[in-house]
């Protein structure tokens, strides 16, 4: 997946304090950056010469390390600072303050041993990290901890905040630099998926529209057999299973409608999309837009329904936080009498991942009713597969003048539900108060899911460092 390809970079600090054993601050360093590269991330240090024992704590060293960072900031996704001894606070605070990354920063402290406590062993990063800590606020610096006060560099603890730290990293820097997709315009009868572009770019997302117009035009003018349209003919007949009523031109204008826009994200940079999926492309293509979204939601190019360009925001904050693909699903229907349980669907756009192993791609159902089947092939229809879920919804208020989110997990269930499209019969642990918060505060009945739980991972990201208001439904 193109979002996930790019290996994550570190700065790193590492702390020390003169009076206590220098050769810990030597020994961490070395751990740290070994850690590192086991786990594949990059990183950015001062070299070891430049600064005594190659850790940062007088403001000589600070300046040193603060105009590395400046030097390398497009490189920087975010800051590890590593405390093997006490440390030194306004060594890590200035280094940050002077860099100016506005980048997630994870602070660690290295545990003490019993047996290591007198002169030359004892570390005492449990107190120090409190006074590092302690300026990181006074400076307005936000920063992640890990989830034991102290750990040791090469435990397994550790190396689960650094996975943590990485994601957290991966959907700051993804979202501040995110480019949609909006091809083509909203139902007119949808005002729900109305958004504000201002409020988007203020976050550092920008939205990049095209006329559905040009998407079918470029779609009718493809030869059917250039080497794209071939190649992607045969990845739909792979894809899943096509009914023999289906004909051959009804498949080959899914394919060139994927081609180009496909094409035409990649022409232009994008990370995701929303699309006019009905009715225009229904009725002056003849074809449904569904299969296109999923075949890109598999490779890591989310694609929300109805031109919902939040939609799509929150599909690519869940892509950049799970590593998966995420699906695009309505709150939908109530399952029986069971108050923590609903049901979800599209037509359905979902990501091949995303179903059971019965897969069929035919026309849409609901909306075949009225546009005529033969105009609708591109359905991707199947039971969600049962597993653990994360749900995620962003949404700009204009009327408070701000972006807000709701967020949590939940489960999807093998539940049977006997109805046409994309279903996922979910469970979630009070169902009717989360719902009354989606009421009470205008956010829309689609949401973003991903079959993992991440939860932890976006309230970290989205509260903490992309300031936006956050529900965490638990």
């Amino acid at each position: 997946m193109r979002a996930l390809e790019r290996k994550v970079t570190f700065g790193v600090i590492v702390g020390t304090r003169g009076i206590f054993n220098p050769r810990l601050a030597e020994a961490g360093r070395r751990q740290l950056l070994a850690r590192l590269k086991a786990l594949g991330y990059a990183h950015v240090v001062l070299p070891k010469t430049a600064t005594p024992h190659g850790a940062v704590e007088s403001l000589a060293d600070a300046k040193k390390c603060a105009e590395l960072f400046q030097q390398q900031r497009e490189r920087i996704d975010g800051v590890v600072v590593v405390l093997p001894n006490f440390g030194d606070e306004l060594g890590v605070v200035q280094t940050l303050d002077w860099a100016r990354l506005d980048v997630p920063v994870l602070v660690q402290a290295c545990a003490d041993r019993l047996d290591a406590v007198d002169v030359s062993g004892r570390r005492d990063a449990f107190c120090g990290k409190l006074s590092v800590c302690n300026n990181l606020y006074q400076y307005g610096i936000p920063f992640t901890d890990t989830r034991d006060h102290t750990c040791d560099i090469d435990s397994e603890a550790f190396g689960k905040d650094l996975d943590s730290f990485a994601r957290i990293c991966r959907v700051v820097k993804g979202l501040r630099r995110a480019r949609v997709g909006a091809i083509g315009t909203r139902p007119a009868a949808f005002q729900t998926v109305r958004f504000s572009e201002k409020l988007l770019q203020d976050s550092g997302i920008t939205v990049v529209p095209v006329d559905l117009s040009e998407i079918i035009g470029r779609a009718r003018r493809l030869d059917d057999k250039t080497a794209t349209v071939k190649k992607k003919l045969s990845e739909i007949r792979k894809y899943g299973t096509i009914p023999q009523r289906i004909d051959n031109e009804s498949i080959l204008k899914q394919a060139r409608l994927s081609v180009v826009i496909e094409r035409w994200m990649a022409e232009n940079e994008l990370d995701a999309s929303a699309i006019q999926c009905w009715s225009s492309i229904q009725e002056n293509y003849g074809c449904a837009a569904c299969l296109s979204m999923s075949l890109m939601g598999e490779k890591g190019m989310p694609s929300a329904c109805e031109v919902d360009v939040t939609g799509a925001v929150s599909m690519y904050a869940l892509l950049l936080a799970s590593g998966q693909a995420s699906g695009f699903l309505d709150w939908n229907n109530n399952y029986a009498d069971e108050s923590d349980k609903c049901v979800c669907t599209h037509c359905s756009n979902y990501p091949r991942s995303f179903m059971g192993d019965a897969i069929e791609i035919s026309e849409l159902d609901v909306l075949g009713e009225s546009l005529g089947r033969e105009n609708s092939f591109g359905a991707v229809k199947g039971h969600v597969a049962p597993g653990p879920m994360t749900y995620f919804r962003m949404s700009t208020d204009d009327r408070r003048g701000t972006i807000k989110a709701y967020l949590g997990e939940a489960e999807f269930t093998d539940d049977p539900f006997d109805m046409d499209g994309g279903i996922a019969v979910c469970k979630i642990p009070r169902l009717r108060e989360l719902l009354g918060y989606m009421c009470q505060n205008g956010f829309e009945h689609h949401v973003a899911m991903a079959r993992t739980h991440c939860a932890a991972v976006l309230h970290e990201a989205i509260a903490k460092y992309m300031r936006w208001e956050l529900y965490h439904h638990k």
